[in-house]
């Protein structure tokens, strides 16, 4: 009995599917190739298309390397190559850079003092160990002076890891408020790789970390693969951090290897977790004898819509210069550049154009709404809401379902209802040394001590309370004494004598006391003390506590119903950079107020390398949208006491003023 071969396609027409500068890139005979690779230009089918001319000339696949940043990327690339020229294609070794970091370790792992069954810890494994450290090396904590958690102590080594920054210059530049902690923490991280070694596991950063000490230290294996890879190709090369442009360099360093690497300098959003734009600006110079291929057909979006692209990123002036020019010739309305009296009504304004799309017949999931911070997003999610169109967030949680909201109007539950069970237990738990069963304890001796004032108190819902005094007989574990003096003062203040607080300046004050908190906590508590101050502002109008706490229950609970029965037809939501490389038919682009888009850290920073950043990023927003493009921005920030007046982006007024149209809210 025989079986067939497996049937071989016929040779792709390269000429034919593939555009001029495609072809270009794709039949290079250059050693060295830069592909700037427009947005929505065709920049995986040029890559896809190279390794297929490349086995189509006769390079066996196991001599071509491929590197990408996801596992699907990847995947897909692999198998489109396979349906263009067939079985070559099986023995390319394609991946990620951790996952060909894995194969390349599992073969020489003793020359680095590790045995080729080693572990690869993932996120829950290197959480469980860090805390075990911490508990070891700090013990008990306090929360006014709180030590660092384990996922933002595993964020902080990731990021000196990829950068290659000491802790030191990390904790100063992205924590300084942890600086204290500087000695303790550098000796956790020395526990944290020894504990890994005895256990002969590595983490994620720990297989990029290890293959460049493997071709580094060791001539023989570092010439070994420079020998095998005559091809390296490298996906999405502006987001590459020192550590992976080190393994590159090793890689490609014989004279053998040919390396192309393909992505868009425009596109380059990522410098907070460690890529540098400057790799793919500098190759050129770098490699000499590099060839430079610009593909600037755009496949994606109307003309209107690239005209107004090319002018935002003109303003940059370190880049590759580039035109996007339409493959689409449909007349096309301009963007709209819409300025809203607030937060509210600009909110008000993009739902209300979402609900007549929708009535028009494009499709929720065809829509969606931009920002460059995920608070940014909680009025729209309110006014998406209450008009029940289904939308899901990308950028995060829900905005009330997130940690930091659910402790914050867990205070005001408290004080509107004492003997809330779950409000006083969730604060309860942010309290040193108190676990489960302390806070049990702790909620029955609450719960008899205002059980007894109340029956002394029966109207107590207007008066200000005194809960230190109401709880001197509820006593915490000593190691919590002071934040618990601290939380009953909190709970007093929102309802002081002689002044009855708006449920928004309650809010205010219960992020004050939760600021050092968050602070210590979380790798991105900024964003989480911006939420709260967010949250103040967009429920100003709140009649007084009992509204603000329905609205909240009532928000939550329609979400959940809309989720539901919305399926995938939802429109989406999300911050810009977790939007890059997708699209949409039409894009709302919000909160573009000066200080909130560019961010105000950028602009106080006064460094030119983050405007150029910032601009990038609006770049991106801009290109995800195919046909409708809108633009907006609140003159004000808030209604009351708390208002700030937003001037709108130098993004827009920079903007040629005959490349859009401006509508009204």
């Amino acid at each position: 009995m025989f079986s067939l071969p497996p049937e071989i396609p016929a040779p792709p027409d390269f000429a034919a599917e593939l555009n001029e500068q495609q072809l270009a890139a794709v039949s290079t005979e250059a050693h060295h190739a830069l592909v700037i690779a427009g947005a929505g230009s065709g920049k995986t089918r040029t890559l896809t298309y190279r390794v297929a001319w490349l086995l189509s000339r006769g390079v066996p696949g196991w001599r071509i390397l491929l590197l990408t940043f996801t596992n699907k990327a990847a995947r897909e690339m692999l198998e489109r190559v396979h349906s263009l020229v067939g079985e070559g294609a099986r023995h390319i070794m394609g991946g990620t850079f951790h996952s060909v970091a894995n194969r390349i370790l599992r073969r020489h792992a003793e020359l680095i003092g590790f045995r080729p069954g080693f572990t690869i810890l993932d996120t829950d494994d290197q959480k469980s160990l860090m805390r075990s450290i911490v508990k070891q090396r700090v013990g008990k904590q306090s929360k006014t002076n709180p030590f660092p958690k384990a996922d933002f102590l595993l964020s902080l080594h990731s990021l000196a890891t990829n950068t290659a920054r000491t802790l030191h210059d990390v904790l100063l530049q992205e924590s300084p408020q942890n600086c204290r902690h500087e000695e303790i923490i550098q000796k956790i991280f020395e526990d944290y790789a020894q504990r890994k070694r005895d256990a002969n596991a590595m983490d994620f950063d720990d297989l990029l970390v290890n293959l460049r000490k493997l071709l580094e230290e060791h001539e023989e294996v570092r010439f070994t693969m420079q020998e095998r890879f005559l091809h390296v190709l490298v996906d999405e090369y502006q987001d590459t951090n020192p550590l992976q442009d080190q393994i590159i360099s090793l890689l490609c360093g014989g004279t053998r290897t040919s390396l192309m690497v393909v992505g868009d300098d425009a596109q380059s959003i990522y410098s907070w977790r460690g890529a540098r734009v400057e790799h793919i600006l500098e190759f050129p110079e770098r490699f000499p004898d590099t060839a430079l291929y610009k593909i600037e057909t755009n496949y994606r979006s109307v003309a209107p819509i690239l005209a107004l692209s090319d002018a935002a990123i003109a303003q940059n002036e370190h880049r590759f210069s580039k035109t996007l020019r339409p493959a689409r010739r449909e007349e096309a309305r301009l963007p709209l550049v819409v300025p809203a009296p607030d937060n509210r009504t600009e909110a008000q304004y993009v739902s209300l154009s979402i609900e007549q799309l929708i009535e028009s017949g494009v499709r929720p999931c065809d829509i969606a709404v931009l920002y460059r911070a995920h608070f940014h997003s909680l009025d729209t999610q309110i006014e998406l809401t209450r008009r029940h169109i289904p939308y899901r967030i990308t950028s995060g949680l829900r905005f009330f379902e997130q940690a930091h909201i659910k402790d914050a109007v867990a205070y005001l539950r408290l004080l509107s209802n004492p003997i809330d069970e779950s409000s006083f237990l969730r604060i309860a738990s942010m309290l040193p040394r108190v676990g489960e069963a302390s806070a049990a304890r702790l909620l029955q001796a609450w719960r008899t001590a205002w059980q007894a004032y109340a029956a002394e108190h029966a109207d107590y819902s207007a008066a200000p309370i005194p809960f230190s005094e109401i709880m001197s007989t509820v006593h915490p574990p000593t190691a919590a004494k002071t934040e618990w003096a601290s939380f009953l003062a909190t709970l007093e203040s929102l309802r002081p004598a002689g002044h009855e607080l708006t449920p928004s300046e309650m809010i205010v004050r219960v992020a004050e006391e939760l600021e050092s908190f968050l602070m210590a906590q979380y790798e991105n508590a900024e964003d989480r003390i911006q939420d709260l101050e967010q949250l103040a502002r967009s429920m100003e109008d709140a009649e007084d506590l009992d509204d603000f706490l329905s609205r909240v229950a009532l928000l939550s609970e329609t979400d959940r119903s809309i989720d539901a029965n919305a399926g995938e037809n939802c429109v989406t939501l999300s911050t810009i950079h977790q939007a890059k490389g997708l699209e949409w038919r039409v894009v709302f682009l919000i909160f573009l107020g000066e200080g909130l888009f560019p961010h105000h850290r950028s602009i106080a920073d006064g460094d030119p390398r983050e405007m150029e950043e910032e601009t990038r990023l609006f770049y991106v927003a801009l290109t995800r949208a195919q046909d409708r493009l809108f633009l907006s921005y609140p003159r004000y920030n808030g209604h009351g006491y708390d208002s700030h007046y937003c001037p709108p982006s130098r993004f827009l007024t920079s903007l040629p003023p005959d490349l859009y149209e401006v509508g009204e809210a």
